[in-house]
């Protein structure tokens, strides 16, 4: 494929970016030598630029250990974005009562650069919870809300999302379309999770007047001794959520099969 030459450059803003996106893939910052090094920039045009990301509050200097770190500012940038704050607004409600009910930790997830992102996070007030840090990226393969979302989506957008996101190891494509298939028939995933031994994820689309999933609703269920509520009242609640939140956004309702038929694992 020809590479793209852009017709404007802006040198500045340019650097300013790179910085930007080289911190967000480190979780314990990075020290100004090391970003001028990654970037192939000099120590002072890298300074230069630090001070500016400073004073505008992208960035934050750690004095204990001289290293520079993003705060929460450009989260909060894109959740004024419409459709995050739409979708976080509306959800956050619902989220709240859904985890109070079935005692679980629920999460929001949202498609961001060929990722799934964690846009909204609710904790039970059980003691022991499992839950995902706001503002997580998780590849898309390997999240049940990534997987939810491309069931959902038309196929030349399917087939760019797989040209340019790598598979996990032994998986194919086959294999991939016939899981997405099954989960866009049943309106749903459950599944045992694919990074943390013992939780079953729980996810449901969230549909938009299009028909197509621009989020997904999900939980990454718990098992305790003694919980109150079934696994199977678990996943009729989250499904019933997922549609009443595509409902409110002009979407049509999912999950087809009755409580019974689900099961744990």
């Amino acid at each position: 494929m020809q590479e793209r030459i852009s017709k404007y450059t802006a040198p500045a803003l340019e650097k300013g970016l790179d910085i930007l996106e080289h911190l967000s893939r480190s979780e314990t910052g990075l020290a100004q030598t090391e970003i001028a090094r990654a970037l192939g920039r000099s120590v002072s045009e890298i300074f230069r630029m630090l001070v500016v990301l400073q004073e505008r509050g992208y960035v934050v200097l750690d004095a204990a250990t001289d290293r520079y770190v993003l705060t929460t500012l450009l989260f909060e940038i894109a959740h004024r974005t419409p459709l995050i704050r739409r979708l976080t607004t509306t959800a956050a409600p619902l989220m709240r009562d859904l985890a109070h009910a079935i005692n679980q930790s629920v999460h929001l997830a949202v498609l961001s650069d060929d990722s799934v992102l964690i846009a909204g996070q609710v904790d039970p007030p059980a003691r022991h919870v499992m839950s995902v840090r706001l503002g997580t990226r998780v590849d898309v393969w390997r999240a049940s809300s990534g997987r939810v979302m491309m069931s959902f989506v038309n196929e030349s957008d399917l087939a760019d999302m797989l040209r340019r996101a790598p598979l996990p190891t032994g998986m194919t494509e086959a294999r991939l379309r016939m899981e997405l298939q099954a989960i866009r028939e049943r309106g749903y995933e459950i599944v045992d999770s694919f990074v943390i031994r013992g939780i079953v994820n729980i996810s449901a689309p969230i549909i938009d007047h299009t028909g197509h999933a621009i989020a997904a609703l999900t939980i990454p269920h718990l098992e305790r001794y003694g919980d109150p509520v079934s696994f199977s009242e678990c996943c009729k609640r989250t499904i019933a959520a997922g549609s009443l939140l595509s409902r409110s956004l002009g979407g049509g309702a999912v999950g087809t099969l009755p409580p019974e038929t689900f099961a744990r694992g």
